[in-house]
């Protein structure tokens, strides 16, 4: 299996824990006398194979994200910088968005807010980020496909 292949099925199998908690959750509790729309026994039982399966795909991911060269290091390392390059464009974006509000005045006693950074220069910087993040994981994604999973 290509480790592009285990992303997909733990992908998968993360929507499929969200999914059995929440029918958990509707099961949890009914009116006496009442059945629960499902068993929550036998929701227990699915959860607990698929979080089985998803620790497993984790842990071969990280073993064969920690061995696979990448540039000049290995991917696990390149990984956390494709993260940090999307939480940055992201805080930076945040911050645009609460520069760049408008206020509307309908006094002119009215308090006047002003932005205390340049949004001119963080959109440069965002766009530059977007483009470093776009760059690096199409490589990431290019390597997924040919990488070879570490099965044990």
């Amino acid at each position: 299996m290509k480790l592009a292949e285990a992303l997909i099925l733990r992908a998968d199998a993360q929507k499929r824990v969200a999914q059995l908690r929440q029918r958990l959750m509707r099961s949890a509790r009914v009116q006496e006398g009442e059945q629960p729309p499902e068993d929550p026994q036998g929701l227990l039982a699915e959860l607990a194979t698929t979080t089985d399966e998803l620790t497993r795909l984790i842990q071969q991911i990280n073993r064969t994200n920690s061995v696979t060269s990448f540039q000049a290091g290995v991917l696990s390392d390149v990984l956390a910088i494709r993260d940090t390059l999307r939480l940055k464009r992201t805080a930076y974006d945040s911050l645009i968005g609460a520069a760049a509000t408008s206020q509307d005045r309908y006094m002119r006693s009215e308090l006047r807010l002003i932005s205390t950074v340049n949004v001119a220069e963080l959109q440069r910087q965002i766009d530059q980020l977007s483009r470093e993040y776009r760059e690096l994981d199409a490589q990431i994604q290019a390597l997924n496909w040919a990488t070879d999973l570490i099965e044990a």
